[in-house]
């Protein structure tokens, strides 16, 4: 919401109060201020002058070179390109160094050949107004050379974020009440005008009154509509509404001025009296913005005896009902209309005012007549025309206040004693509340936020402000516990992870019935273990998800598509299943999901060569991710995957791997292989959880050897690497594979085999091995796996 400084100034004084102290008043009070502006002339080089010559630029039709006379004692030369002044007239003048809004500074320039000293200014560009149509005229009696900051009032703007339960904030004497309660300043009394209530009788009636409780109707006839008076033009330009005439603009004023929402009729356009009615089912409504709505019947419609609609309560009027240049006689509604109602149609329609704004937070019930009483004198007095008959009412203002008891105890419990009850009740009585005896505080019909005792509790701090209460340490530091510590492992984790380059996704908890297609959960799935949603918002989001695979997947491709070369992100997040085939209670697991592809490093000019990832880079990271941890792929059935393996960590299985299929990637716009994992992650963190291993570097020398083995081809490496750890060689220290080969042709390998070369490296901590002892341990070694697996050594 806009509110306008000289507009606040109308019902307090706000002398000696800069705008920086205005801003820190109410941010610390809870009422956000999201923008300063300064309107109207800083410079004092902005300054009157009179147009004494005009004549067309010789290069440009649009544009007009006059001669000014700015009180320099000689004329300046301005190109100008307005054309609604006459010479003669007095305009704004900014001369080269003055700056105006938005810190665009004035030159001496060239314009199409033709040297500008200066500038002739619109409204707009100073601002003063809303008007950019040509320059500003300035009144004849105006000193030729003087400032125009002189002549004309300055004013701020502040743009003010207010929370949907402080509705009594959307008006400016309504924030004038607001800032007098928080400075201690002194709030002008609003005198408004007196009118007489009377039943309507028919001539208005409503059929629902649980969507409008309260309706009045004002007749107002003899009217000249018009244009409006500067005073009230200049007060809806400055907070960036647009004038209209005098009728219309009387009715924005009073909605700024006290945040009740009025709409005016053309009398002429109603056929009979008013009716505030349910739309019918499918009924089309045309709007002020000049759409269409079709509406339900749940909707509130204004309409007249004949069923016309004439405007959609409380949201926006209708087209062809509002008052013209034409219209002599005006119908002035006030009501009060039930605030979920309203929101709801506004929401649906996507159809927003400010009056929707404020019915939908709730506007004073008690301001209804005010409001009206103050529009209907505005109109007389601004637009003549009088008043006929009484306001008519139909129904009555709802009740939503009443009394609350603020309890001495828990007020000082919650300040510490620093906040005396004099204080506390100087301050409930600044914001309206009266004391009613024993603590109890009669609440005004605005605030229709203070419900409850730390209402009452909360509003006299905000009034103290926080500063009043000292600051006091009463806890003290705790040991660290499981929980912490949980918590310190798993954020060392995602550093760690984030050190090897891999990127944080959050993904959501749903997932769609085709993403099940890319789950990788840690056991497999059984019929009944998937949890579906009984009334999903989407098909999208129909699947509570049993693994994090779809949506690092959809991350994944996301990303490709935006260009990225490779990708490398994690989860930490929370699955769910049903256990046992959903005959047990269902299940939730904390799982570390990754996913791994694409180039292994940016492209760059001395590289000649793109290299992938693979699953042997998914494999380090996981000896990386456990230091000093065994890490082994077993292979596991495949299913939708190219491959799949369980990832098994001394021995047990903490999660499961797999690679993407190439025609899913391809589905996927993953054009590299694509690898996955994903992790229990309780397990993870358990084997992290202890001292990271140190093994002394060693002080004798190491010796190596070589072997060359013919196996079946579809022996497992890890087969392999089984049997030898399990010979236990005290002097065997480590060992790799080092090369595979192959021979689908049969040519120089059975086609059905494979050779596979390891290196062995030999060393005892105590002594240099000798030669004999070397081989006598390799040997044995060598027979160990020809026993135990179908192999020959070549």
């Amino acid at each position: 919401m806009l509110v306008s400084k000289n507009w606040l100034s109308d019902h307090l004084d706000l002398s000696g109060l800069s705008n920086a102290e205005f801003d820190d008043i109410l941010t610390f009070a809870g009422v956000e201020v999201e923008g300063i502006e300064e309107m109207g002339v800083s410079s004092d080089a902005v300054v009157v002058a009179q147009v004494k010559q005009s004549d067309p630029h010789p290069n440009a039709d649009r544009l007009s070179v006059t001669q000014v006379d700015a009180g320099e004692g000689e004329l300046r030369q301005i190109v100008c390109g307005a054309k609604n002044y006459n010479v003669g007239d007095k305009v704004p003048c900014a001369l080269p160094g003055a700056e105006l809004r938005g810190g665009f500074t004035i030159g001496e320039t060239k314009m199409r050949g033709v040297e500008s000293k200066g500038m002739l200014c619109s409204a707009v560009e100073l601002g003063l107004g809303a008007d950019h149509s040509g320059l500003m005229i300035l009144p004849s009696d105006w000193e030729t050379g003087k400032p125009v900051r002189q002549f004309v009032a300055n004013d701020t703007i502040f743009e003010i974020e207010i929370t949907p339960n402080r509705p009594d904030l959307l008006s400016h004497y309504g924030m004038a009440r607001e800032v007098a309660a928080l400075t201690g300043r002194d709030l002008k009394e609003f005198e408004f005008p007196t009118s007489e209530l009377a039943p309507a009788n028919g001539a208005v009636s409503v059929d629902d009154q649980e969507i409008c409780p309260f309706y009045t109707a004002v007749n107002i006839k003899g009217v000249s509509v018009g244009e409006s008076p500067e005073w009230l033009q200049g007060k809806l330009e400055a907070i960036g509404l647009r004038p209209i005439n005098n009728v219309v603009d009387i009715t924005n004023f009073v909605l700024h001025e006290l945040g009740q929402p009025l709409h005016a009729f053309d009398a002429a356009k109603v056929t009979g009296g008013i009716r505030v009615r349910n739309a019918q089912e499918g009924e089309k409504f045309a709007a002020l913005d000049e759409e269409t709505y079709e509406l339900l019947a749940s909707d509130c419609v204004i309409s007249d005896q004949s069923g016309t609609a004439l405007a959609l309560g409380g949201v926006m009027g209708g087209l062809h009902s509002g008052v013209t240049k034409t219209s002599t006689d005006v119908i002035l509604e006030s009501a009060w209309f039930n605030p979920p109602s309203i929101r709801r149609t506004a929401r649906r329609l996507i159809l927003h005012s400010d009056s929707s704004y404020r019915f939908e937070r709730g506007v004073d019930p008690g301001g209804v007549t005010n409001a009206s009483a103050l529009a209907a004198r505005l109109i007389v007095e601004l637009a003549g025309g009088t008043i006929e008959g009484p306001t008519l009412t139909a129904g009555s203002a709802p009740t939503l206040t009443g009394s609350v008891a603020l309890n001495q105890d828990k007020l000082q419990q919650l300040v510490g004693g620093s906040i005396s009850m004099k204080q506390a009740n100087a301050a409930l009585g600044r914001l309206g509340l009266t004391a009613t005896g024993n603590g109890n505080w009669k609440v005004p019909s605005y605030r229709l936020d203070l419900q409850r005792h730390i209402d009452l509790a909360e509003e006299v701090v905000r009034v103290a402000g926080l500063d009043a209460i000292p600051s006091r340490n009463r806890s003290s530091a705790a040991a660290p516990g499981k929980v912490d510590r949980r918590y310190d492992l798993e954020l060392d984790l995602k550093k760690r992870l984030a050190a090897f380059g891999f990127y944080e996704a959050h993904t959501i908890k749903l997932i769609s019935d085709a993403q099940l297609r890319d789950a990788l959960p840690l056991r497999p799935l059984q019929d009944g273990d998937i949890i579906r949603i009984s009334l999903p918002l989407s098909e999208d989001h129909s699947v509570m998800r049993p693994s994090l695979a779809p949506g690092l997947l959809a991350t994944a491709a996301r990303n490709v598509r935006q260009g990225a070369k490779a990708v490398r992100f994690f989860e930490v997040g929370r699955c769910f299943r049903n256990a046992g085939g959903g005959k047990a209670t269902d299940l939730e697991s904390e799982t570390l999901g990754l996913v791994l592809g694409g180039a292994t490093q940016p492209a760059f000019w001395a590289s000649k060569h793109s290299c992938h990832s693979d699953a042997f880079a998914l494999k380090g990271l996981l000896g990386a991710l456990l230091p000093g941890a065994l890490v082994q792929f077993s292979p596991a059935k495949a299913g939708q995957f190219l491959q799949a393996a369980q990832v098994v960590v001394n021995g047990k299985t903490i999660g499961s791997f797999a690679q993407l299929a190439p025609s899913r990637g391809r589905e996927l716009d993953l054009e590299f292989p694509v690898y996955l994992a994903e992790l229990d992650l309780a397990k993870v963190v358990e084997l992290r959880s202890g001292d990271a291993p140190v093994d002394e570097l060693p002080q004798f020398p190491g010796s190596s050897r070589d072997a060359a083995m013919e196996a079946p081809a579809d022996l497992a490496n890890a087969e392999i690497e089984k049997a030898i750890r399990k010979q236990s060689e005290p002097l065997l220290v480590s060992f790799d594979c080092f090369d595979v080969f192959s021979d689908p042709s049969g040519e120089k390998l059975a086609a059905d085999r494979k050779s596979i070369a390891y290196s062995f490296l030999y060393r005892a901590a105590d002594r240099t091995l000798k030669s004999e002892e070397v081989d006598a341990a390799h040997q044995k070694l060598l027979k160990h796996l020809e026993k135990t697996l179908p192999i020959g050594f070549r």
